[in-house]
């Protein structure tokens, strides 16, 4: 599979932004280590576009009509290759050179898997969500359960205006589109992807376990009763180290204090003082002096494990490093030159990727409460992928809750290669 065309741009007027994409577009497919005549684009946007997201949608399909197939959606920041864009008006395209036969874009016009007639079957999806679509976890779990390996990746569009989707599916294999515009708003759209389109992906947790892990041995909704068969309050004051005898410094700690929750049986902790890929982070939403419980903002059950935690810069840059290198691992070869492992173990940032990595595109969905201002500077986030993996094609966006697997993370980065 060769290299994946991508562009991004900023610019007060959508039109000069997509201008800048197109020439880059272009000036990549007309290069021999680049898909050449791709048919599926992947679209982010930030916020200040969304009211032109018809126009734009429009505007790149006739400026490329080889492309027939899009998905895509709206980020309060997006990302691409090394650059973040947050606050600003911008956008960035990815045209993937995957087979026509071996994808699907789906929406809450045409749902995935429901009478397009071809035979397709989904092993894996990238997903885009509106948080304000009514039990939005409950229907990822259910698309997981339509593909054959149950692995999502994707995220919840975010913004400070309309909430916008792009799925269209132009090749004449997806029944039930008709007229529509391809601009969504709503319920869950994105790209299935058949066995023969590899992909490897990772999650990144952006916290970090202040206290030990726990059992919730009683629980009613949302509100966790006991932990360990103590009062779950008394648990979380102890763990703290805190009193309500001093409520301004109790709240000040409460504030930054989450609860990483994991599902009986799944995948606590990983690493030695760290999360587990299992474990979702909910925050904690009130306090129940009355029964001396903690409510937060997710259902629990008896028998889940959580333990407390706080968002940490440097666990989150030392988390994403390991995934970018866990990824590299997977995808080099057993057994190589030293030329060409050196040039795997120090890559150039400014140089294509090496052939023997095998990535031909990337898309990153993290979290809109991490990017460059959670390490440390601008753009940062994605400058560490950067190094990581090398000059890859990488569009993404900056999410209001991330998708991986069945899960719907938060605080999280979910990086996927295509190779």
């Amino acid at each position: 599979m060769k290299l994946f065309p991508f562009g991004h741009a900023t610019h007060p007027q959508w039109p000069m932004a997509a201008g800048l994409v197109l020439a880059q577009l272009r000036a990549q497919m007309a290069l021999p280590e680049y898909t050449p005549a791709p048919t599926l684009g992947l679209l982010y946007i930030t916020d200040h576009y969304a009211a032109h997201a018809k126009d734009i949608l429009d505007h790149l399909a006739a400026e490329l009509p080889e492309v027939t197939d899009w998905s895509g959606t709206v980020g309060v920041g997006i990302a691409s290759s090394n650059v973040e864009y947050f606050d600003e008006p911008a956008l960035a395209v990815m045209l993937c050179g995957v087979p026509a036969d071996r994808y699907r874009v789906f929406s809450g016009v045409a749902p995935l898997g429901v009478g397009d007639g071809m035979g397709f079957e989904p092993h894996t999806a990238l997903v885009h969500a509106d948080a304000g679509t009514p039990d939005v976890a409950e229907l990822i779990g259910e698309m997981a359960a339509r593909t054959a390996t149950g692995y999502l990746f994707g995220g919840l569009a975010s913004s400070r205006g309309p909430t916008v989707q792009f799925a269209v599916g132009g090749n004449g294999n997806i029944k039930g589109h008709g007229a529509a515009s391809g601009v969504f708003t709503g319920g869950l759209s994105g790209v299935a992807f058949g066995e023969g389109v590899a992909l490897v992906s990772r999650v990144t947790q952006g916290c970090q376990p202040v206290a030990p892990q726990r059992e919730v041995t009683q629980a009613q909704a949302n509100v966790i009763l006991t932990l360990d068969g103590e009062p779950a309050l008394d648990v979380l004051l102890a763990d703290l180290g805190i009193t309500l005898d001093e409520p301004q410094a109790a709240m000040a700690t409460l504030r930054a204090t989450l609860v990483g929750l994991t599902a009986p049986g799944a995948d606590a902790v990983a690493r030695t003082g760290s999360f587990g890929a299992d474990v979702v982070v909910r925050h904690i939403i009130g306090l129940d002096p009355g029964r001396r419980g903690v409510a937060i903002a997710d259902k629990v059950e008896p028998g889940m494990r959580m333990a407390f935690c706080r968002r940490d810069a440097q666990a989150a840059r030392a988390d994403l490093v390991r995934i970018c290198a866990e990824i590299r691992e997977e995808l080099e070869p057993e057994e190589m030159s030293l030329p060409v492992a050196s040039a795997l173990a120090a890559p150039d940032p400014r140089a294509a990727p090496h052939p023997a990595r095998r990535i031909a595109g990337a898309v990153y969905v993290s979290c809109a409460g991490r990017g460059g201002p959670h390490f440390g500077g601008p753009s940062a986030e994605l400058q560490i992928v950067r190094r990581a993996l090398g000059d890859v094609p990488l569009v993404g966006f900056f999410a209001g809750g991330e998708i991986a697997r069945h899960h719907l993370y938060g605080y999280t980065g979910v990086l996927t290669v295509f190779s």
